[in-house]
């Protein structure tokens, strides 16, 4: 089915720019589909890059224009101990190379080769395990880890040390890293010796000096969600690209 938004703006906007800022593609990425004819606005063909749409008018993406937008490659894995998501220093070895056809979980219209262009959006430590998200697509990665992104990213976190209210009050509001304050986090106690983490930012390390910080060891830490996606039951080491739902939920452009 055809992508399709009716415009609720109180001013007319460039098509492009609201296409842009409803997450569905970037304005260089409208302007091009403009020209092949994919857009129409109230059943009329979009011929004018500079068209506006006005209040009330709706908006519709052809089939073939769907397809484009979705033949830039996201795919999630199961990142398992070990491997760094972003450059490799060293021996290290970086978690796109787990991005292969023998680890591929279920199907996939293209298999990535070795010069491929995803790149991890958002940090999993090399020593934390689950949920990572590697893609080709900009309009994804910006809404995920964007400056204005509040995305929310949850963990499950295995800890060793005495867990009380007063500890969990503090990693939820209260702490600091680096002189700047942390924003406010959701966290519960799930298990004996397990909290549940979700935050809205990612500073490097961020849960492992959270949990530092009020005399708590992480022994295992694994991220079982990014906004609207889940790690569900994708086995470690395994991968699968994301479904077109996936990626509407993420950009904010399902409807």
């Amino acid at each position: 089915m055809s992508w399709t938004r009716t415009f609720d703006g109180d001013e007319p906007i460039r098509v492009n720019k609201w296409l842009a800022q409803s997450g569905v593609c970037s304005r260089r990425e409208a302007e091009a589909l403009i020209a092949q004819g994919l857009v129409m606005v109230d059943g009329q063909r979009v011929d004018d890059v500079g068209r506006k749409i006005e209040p009330g008018q709706t908006l519709v993406l052809t089939d073939r224009a769907e397809a484009q937008l979705g033949a830039k490659l996201t795919v999630l894995l199961n990142k398992p101990v070990g491997y760094v998501s972003g450059q490799p220093e060293g021996d290290q070895v970086p978690a796109v190379r787990l991005i292969r056809k023998p680890n591929l979980w279920g199907e996939a219209k293209t298999i990535p080769g070795g010069s491929n262009d995803l790149a991890p959006i958002g940090r999993l430590d090399m020593d934390s395990r689950g949920l990572l998200m590697l893609s080709e697509d900009g309009v994804i990665a910006k809404a995920v880890i964007g400056p204005e992104s509040e995305m929310e990213k949850e963990y499950l976190v295995t800890v060793e040390g005495r867990i009380d209210r007063q500890k969990i009050a503090r990693l939820r509001h209260g702490l600091e890293l680096d002189g700047r304050q942390l924003k406010p986090a959701k966290v519960s106690l799930d298990d004996t010796q397990v909290l549940r983490f979700i935050l809205q930012e990612g500073r490097n390390r961020q849960i492992r000096r959270m949990c530092d910080l009020v005399d708590l060891d992480v022994v295992d830490l694994i991220r079982i969600r990014i906004g609207p996606v889940a790690l569900g039951d994708l086995p470690e080491g395994k991968w699968r690209p994301i479904s077109a739902e996936e990626r509407g939920r993420l950009t904010g452009s399902s409807g």
